[in-house]
């Protein structure tokens, strides 16, 4: 007889584990209770049929390894004899649940002729000593700013997401992504590029912090930065300088390029992000560089199989910075898909703050805190740090705030610095 794992006493010990293990995991955005057999997302409870969680559970408890096909329907139907379609519909339920949730990462592999994998990062959350005890959990430690690691438990999904991931699976040609500075624009960014590398899609990011002043100085120094960066990251064998006619305007230079080089026969869709946008708003040749973007958008229905369709353009700013445009008919800003980044709800920041092992103990400091910091999500993470990591009490940050200091009136001084161009923002 084939030995499919162990012995009999290893196969019931993990049998027995499946039923009882009294662990908490997180992956993604998922906490699943085992003991409650609870499988939550974002606050929400996720209902699944007993089998399904059942194979979840397995999965998950032994993350990063093979479970092979016999051994995961003997851990399911511990006392029934069953076909193996059983269990490839177990696996495909699963699948379709978490992709509905997180379009972003992948949680489950197949080894083929094998079995399944759990491949996607877990944290146990520890056990549970015994009914109505609570566990105090250490926070993980993540860097403030910039970023959100796309593996991070603090990442907290918003309308924004399902709607960024849905213009991607549509291939809308423009997609504009506005919020305050550090309300997460970047992190959503990354998550739409990575469900876009996933769809075996081309990805490019151009984040315009990176032009030097050399770049920007004309609306031809522009685009020529613009198509290199293009031909770099494509890995493109002609660069725009082998084709730019000093003779066409260089709007006309740069769509050439497109059209010749990034959208030759045969090539796959281009999702291209262009990130920190509001640097071209004081720039003299905004009109002209925003114009050139609303015709894409207009040439997808007027030149049906021309190159167009195979563009997303995805464009970030900060409300902070109005554009300077004085014909919005000539503008990206009125068409396309409009996506904001709204602030934290009560109920996102509770969630967060159980993440970061609830140094908000009760609903009234939960009230306050929300209170005092806002939704902001860059000034919510960073005071549930200081309270997690350092002691503080909602009562310190009280005093803080009327003091004027770090954390809660970052986004004041950012707001502050918008409006006085000679006025710079504290550390």
């Amino acid at each position: 007889m084939k030995k499919l794992w162990g012995s009999y006493g290893e196969v019931m010990t993990a049998l027995t584990r499946t039923r009882t293990d009294t662990h908490t995991y997180e992956f993604g955005l998922f906490r699943l209770d085992a003991r409650e057999r609870l499988l939550m997302w974002c606050g929400e409870y996720v209902p699944l049929a007993p089998k399904i969680l059942d194979t979840l559970l397995a999965l998950v408890a032994r993350h990063g390894h093979i479970l092979e096909k016999e051994e995961l329907m003997q851990m399911v139907w511990p006392d029934t004899f069953v076909e193996e379609v059983n269990l490839a519909k177990n696996i495909c339920a699963l699948r379709r649940m978490l992709v509905e949730r997180d379009r972003v990462r992948e949680y489950i592999e197949t080894i083929p002729r094998r079995g399944y994998r759990f491949i996607a990062p877990v944290r146990e959350a520890g056990n549970r000593a015994s009914e109505g005890d609570s566990v105090s959990e250490s926070p993980v430690v993540e860097p403030l700013g910039g970023v959100v690691p796309l593996d991070s438990i603090y990442y907290v999904t918003r309308a924004a997401d399902l709607e960024l991931h849905a213009a991607i699976e549509r291939r809308d040609g423009i997609v504009l992504i506005e919020g305050t500075r550090q309300s997460g624009k970047t992190s959503l960014l990354a998550r739409g590029l990575q469900q876009a590398r996933l769809a075996g899609l081309r990805v490019v990011l151009t984040d315009l912090q990176m032009c030097t002043a050399a770049d920007l100085e004309t609306v031809e120094t522009f685009l020529l930065s613009l198509g290199e960066l293009l031909a770099d990251r494509l890995c493109l064998d002609v660069p725009p300088r082998a084709i730019w006619d000093p003779l066409r305007s260089p709007t006309l230079n740069f769509e050439r390029y497109l059209r010749r080089q990034v959208f030759r026969p045969g090539a796959e869709p281009l999702i291209w992000a262009v990130d920190e946008a509001d640097r071209l708003f004081t720039r003299p040749f905004v009109g002209e560089v925003f114009a050139l973007f609303r015709t894409w958008q207009n040439a997808r229905s007027l030149e049906p199989q021309g190159p167009w369709r195979q563009l997303t353009l995805l464009m970030a700013y900060a409300t902070e910075a109005q554009p300077s445009i004085i014909d919005l008919s000539q503008s990206p800003f009125n068409v396309g898909t409009r996506l904001r980044l709204e602030d934290f709800t009560l109920d996102q920041i509770t969630e967060l703050n159980r993440r970061a092992g609830s140094p908000l103990q009760s609903a009234d400091e939960l009230r306050s805190f929300a209170r005092l910091i806002g939704g902001h999500p860059y000034e919510v993470r960073r005071g549930l740090s200081e309270l997690a990591h350092h002691g503080l009490s909602v009562t310190a940050l009280e005093q803080q705030a009327a003091s004027e200091a770090e954390p809660v009136c970052y986004q004041l001084r950012q707001v502050l610095a918008a409006l006085s161009p000679d006025r710079t923002p504290g550390p």
